[in-house]
């Protein structure tokens, strides 16, 4: 489980060092190989690959003729990249999707489960604030049995 929110720097070349904390364990579990790929909220998602390819099994089946089922894998698998950490954790990410999460220099790297989001650093404490004020989120969790949950 990858869990927690760690400021990282995007160096200049596009590159990116995964938290300290994870990086055994991605070594591990994946040898290092990771998938990113982009996300509607205009954040990029990073999977480790055996996730991804899990992810992509299901997205992949869905029906060919469906026009919203192209649409989103025109998206996630069509965006999609491989990358590898280097000796150093770093992961080099692709121009195209630097632009398209506005990734400029400072970049939340979240703990999401099985997964990572990356987020410009500004636009990830808007969102926060953003939640702290949506009662929507309040209906949710108790629409979805999580009312009675202790934090």
């Amino acid at each position: 489980m990858f869990r927690g929110v760690f400021i990282v720097n995007l160096d200049v070349k596009g590159r990116l060092a995964v938290p300290a904390k994870y990086r055994e364990r991605l070594q591990m579990s994946c040898n290092s190989r990771l998938v990113v790929t982009v996300d509607r909220d205009r954040c990029l998602l990073l999977y480790p690959e055996p996730e991804w390819e899990s992810i992509e099994a299901k997205l992949s089946a869905l029906p060919a003729f469906d026009n919203t089922a192209r649409a989103i894998q025109r998206l996630y698998i069509g965006n999609a990249q491989e990358v590898e950490m280097d000796a150093q954790g770093r992961i080099l990410l692709p121009q195209y999707l630097r632009d398209f999460a506005s990734l400029d220099k400072r970049v939340a790297f979240v703990g999401q489960g099985s997964k990572f989001e990356l987020w410009d650093e500004p636009a990830w404490n808007a969102r926060n604030e953003a939640a702290l004020g949506d009662a929507g989120i309040g209906e949710l969790a108790t629409a979805a049995g999580l009312g009675s949950l202790t934090l």
